[in-house]
């Protein structure tokens, strides 16, 4: 990979194959030596499955033939040694294009009829049905026929007006956007709706999904395109021609579509090499391009280093024919490095607060129990060690005391029934405002606002006020979850002074990532909701499809947020019953113990010898899980290996040992 971003993507994949084998050490230990609960379990298998299938998405944007295609081919796939998109002059891509691998699939380029546009199916529901797709196979061993394969994203069919209206294809308010109609009265239209690239390209293999969509008349007709796939792509990348400038179109696309997400957003000036005039000097020809550079970032409002003046199609080149002083002219390195240096470690930084936060809570949890187990252990020792010398008779006072204890104990279990009923209708009444009837609900009162609106001027008011409502669900949510903690906390209280319980009460569910979550959806479906949108919103196919792609960005958000308050519940519940059944093992135990040991002092001295070695044990086993924890954060706050002074490759025994001697 000759790529700044290739190589950065790289390093990224080795920390978190690093990440992935000290939580494989993690998940073993536990496995051996703590004996995990379900939910514990699957918080391990969930982190893991996330780890090893994270995606990074980048979309490309922008009006056609402005470079889309050439630039991706440029940054990604410039090793083949071919163009792997179709870039020549003129309108290339017809329809959205996502590239990625999925291994359990086979190697194909698979084209969404348009024609789906009609049945009201969304994008979602049609990845799930690979019938509604036609599959071309790749062969991968011959570039020339991986392109030539790749050229039907190009398809266009003739339709009538009536049947591109129907296909929202045809806008009769903004006649300037249709395409010509031929002689006899037919339009080109694109043949595909939609198409995904299955490649084993290195960086699609280790996570990277590429979006290449076509101009402002896709845009503008497939709003799960602007209103699903766009806004949760973690960069955009738009790209204006230097040999054009920024056009009426180009501002369209980055008011409509971009302008909110300037953050996350790159601007690249394409084509610069259409400015060198071979009557100008180098130098000149340099104001030049920093003239269009700085116009351009004026006019979008952007800073002006996040406008990177390049030519794809020189990078390109130069990358096929290995050609330095080429690269370097082209200027791809400059927006590389950005790309890599700005979203690759946000990547990194979200994956590595997920790692912290679950690995903390295993490691609490695990130790806990491991704790309340030793703490026993100590009961045992001490009583043991009391009986050193003492009478049969003795020995027969202390078992009764023993089986007294273990009766007055059984007398909590009223209680604790008592306690799971009031725990149970708090946990319904927290996670009834979350439940998927009352988002439903809620998406269904906002389309009727927006129907009941003028002109449909105030949908974004209406969307403001139920992204307000739905925000409030979630407080009220984490309020109830925090009233289950302190019932908790007052219950545990009592336990633990009267029965000798070691119940500890765990943080409560922190909802607020969760409402983190929503601003961004409201953030980026407001300004689709604008006087712009008007005609489009009084379309029943155009609100029906926003509907669905609605639910699918709102559906995570509270399955995730009911997940969480459901994990912790389940947590609480299962620290509880743990107790419980360790605490009737210990009693019997300890009634077994005098048993064998009454008049035998050399069998008393066996048991207590037995209970310091088992204690000793659990010593061991709580600063072993301390280090396998931490060697799981350690590398997750390694540096990738250009960057840090750690192998995050190091076998597991050795990489203790230098975190022990680091220490």
């Amino acid at each position: 990979m000759n790529s700044a971003f290739s190589g950065r993507f790289d390093e990224l994949n080795q920390w978190r194959d690093g990440v992935c084998a000290r939580l494989d050490d993690l998940a073993a230990f536990l496995t051996e030596q703590v004996a995990p609960d379900s939910t514990e379990q699957s918080q391990l298998a969930s982190l893991r499955q996330r780890l090893s299938t994270d995606k990074l998405v980048v979309a490309f944007v922008g009006e056609f033939s402005r470079g889309k295609s050439e630039l991706i081919n440029a940054i990604f796939f410039a090793d083949t040694g071919r163009r792997v998109l179709p870039a020549t002059p003129g309108r290339t891509t017809m329809c959205p294009v996502e590239l990625s691998h999925d291994p359990s699939q086979p190697i194909t380029v698979s084209l969404l009829p348009i024609a789906t546009r009609l049945a009201g199916s969304s994008l979602a529901e049609l990845r799930r049905n690979p019938q509604a797709w036609t599959h071309v196979p790749l062969d991968v061993a011959r570039p020339e026929h991986l392109s030539s394969a790749l050229l039907e994203v190009m398809g266009t069919q003739r339709v009538s007006v009536a049947e591109a209206v129907a296909l929202g294809l045809w806008d009769e308010s903004n006649s300037g956007h249709n395409p010509s109609p031929d002689e006899n009265g037919r339009i080109e239209i694109p043949a595909w709706r939609h198409a995904l690239i299955n490649y084993p390209h290195p960086l699609l293999c280790q996570g990277l999904v590429v979006l290449d969509t076509p101009g402002l008349n896709a845009l503008g007709s497939e709003p799960e395109l602007t209103l699903g796939l766009l806004p949760s792509a973690h960069a955009t990348v738009f790209i204006v021609g230097a040999d054009t400038g920024v056009t009426q179109s180009d501002m369209a696309i980055w008011r409509d579509h971009l302008g909110s997400r300037q953050g996350a957003a790159f601007v690249v000036l394409n084509k610069i090499d259409a400015l060198r005039d071979p009557l100008l000097t180098p130098q000149q020809i340099a104001a030049h391009i920093e003239s269009q550079r700085t116009a351009t970032a004026r006019l979008l409002g952007v800073p002006a280093q996040r406008v990177f003046a390049m030519s794809a199609r020189q990078a390109l080149v130069a990358r096929v024919e290995s050609d330095d002083d080429g690269q370097t002219a082209s200027g791809i390195a400059e927006f590389e490095a950005a790309l890599s240096a700005e979203l690759l470690p946000q990547r990194k930084q979200v994956l590595h607060r997920l790692i912290e936060d679950t690995v903390s809570s295993l490691q609490q949890r695990a130790g806990r129990r491991l704790g309340d187990a030793r703490r026993q252990v100590a009961e045992q020792m001490l009583e043991l060690r009391g009986l050193r010398g003492k009478s049969s008779g003795r020995l027969r006072t202390i078992r009764q005391r023993i089986e007294q204890e273990a009766l007055e104990f059984e007398h909590c279990h009223s209680r604790l029934v008592a306690l799971r009923g009031l725990h149970s209708r708090l946990l319904d009444e927290a996670l009834e405002g979350l439940s998927e009837e009352n988002l439903k609900t809620e998406v269904h009162q906002l389309l009727a606002d927006i129907k009941a609106s003028v002109l449909k001027l105030g949908a974004r008011k209406a969307f403001v006020a139920a992204c307000a409502r739905l925000r409030e669900r979630l407080s009220q949510a984490s309020r109830q979850a925090q009233e289950i903690r302190e019932m908790l906390a007052g219950t545990f209280t009592h336990l633990n002074a009267e029965f000798g319980f070691g119940l500890v009460l765990m943080p409560g569910p922190d909802l607020s990532r969760f409402g983190d979550e929503l601003d961004a959806i409201e953030q980026s479906y407001t300004q689709y909701l604008g006087l712009g949108q008007a005609l489009r919103l009084s379309q029943p196919q155009f609100m029906a499809q926003f509907r669905r792609m609605l639910l699918s960005r709102l559906d995570p958000v509270w399955d995730g947020a009911r997940s969480d308050i459901e994990s912790w519940n389940g947590a609480m519940t299962t620290h509880v019953e743990v107790q419980l059944h360790e605490r009737r093992r210990s009693f019997q135990k300890r009634a077994e113990a005098l048993s064998r040991i009454r008049g035998a002092s050399d069998e008393l001295e066996l048991r207590i010898t037995d209970i310091e070695q088992q204690d000793a044990q659990l010593q061991s086993r709580i600063e072993r899980l301390a280090v396998v924890a931490q060697a799981v954060l350690a590398s997750a706050s390694t540096a990738v290996a250009s960057e840090g002074n750690m192998d995050v490759t190091l076998p597991f025994d050795e990489f203790v040992s230098v975190r022990k001697a680091q220490a």
